[in-house]
């Protein structure tokens, strides 16, 4: 049997303040593969701690977190970076693309930062941007690109390690409907392809297209 991708058990987050702020409380997750999974709440809710955490970007005060079935609490911060970067892709509302390098380019950074082996670079990438529909737009600089052309690009960026979980922090932010629904069709298609998904959102035609959605509300998850 397939272990979870995500499994949160009663993860709490607290950062030092008088009181202690307590960002995240009790919270328990359990994410499938090939799951569709939309985390929302107000600003100032816990969804960025959250993210955070499952990004093992932060470790939670108490509880723990399996990835895939490995247990990451007790993970040295070496072992944690190295299972972030083979297991996550990271998708962003602010696309994070060089505008002096052309889309191949930036995408097989991803690569380079990740130090991977530099033998079939290139070809990986461009399987990855003809995965999101860019195969037509390799060579463009990408300060030519549409927002959701620049989306795709870091989408495709974040694909090139063949990661098991896609976790977007407001991807489709800075993007305007008719490139939110492009985007949101692709999330579609690389679900069905057997990606797991997590988007956190605050926009109702975003999370709606999930196949789940969650509510974090002053650090407490509850699922809708």
């Amino acid at each position: 049997m397939r272990e979870p991708v995500i499994e949160l058990s009663s993860v709490s987050r607290s950062f030092p303040a008088e009181p202690p702020v307590l960002a995240l409380q009790d919270v328990s997750l359990r994410v499938e593969w090939a799951d569709y999974l939309a985390i929302v709440g107000p600003s100032g809710s816990g969804k960025s701690t959250l993210l955070n955490v499952i990004g093992l970007l932060d470790r939670p005060t108490s509880g723990t977190y399996r990835l895939d079935g490995i247990e990451t609490t007790s993970l040295r911060d070496g072992a944690r970076t190295k299972l972030r970067g083979s297991r996550i892709g990271f998708v962003f509302q602010s696309f994070h693309l060089l505008a002096h390098r052309s889309v191949v380019e930036n995408v097989m950074l991803a690569e380079i930062y990740a130090r991977h082996d530099r033998k079939g670079r290139k070809r990986r990438a461009l399987e990855a941007l003809d995965q999101v529909g860019m195969g037509h737009r390799v060579d463009f600089p990408t300060d030519r690109l549409s927002g959701g052309e620049r989306q795709r690009a870091a989408i495709a960026r974040a694909l090139l390690g063949k990661p098991s979980l896609l976790l977007c922090d407001e991807p489709t932010g800075n993007l305007d409907s008719r490139n939110t629904a492009a985007v949101l069709d692709l999330f579609d298609q690389l679900r069905e392809q057997g990606l797991t998904i997590v988007v956190i959102t605050h926009e109702d035609e975003v999370s709606t297209r999930a196949k789940r959605r969650v509510r974090i509300t002053d650090g407490v998850l509850t699922e809708e």
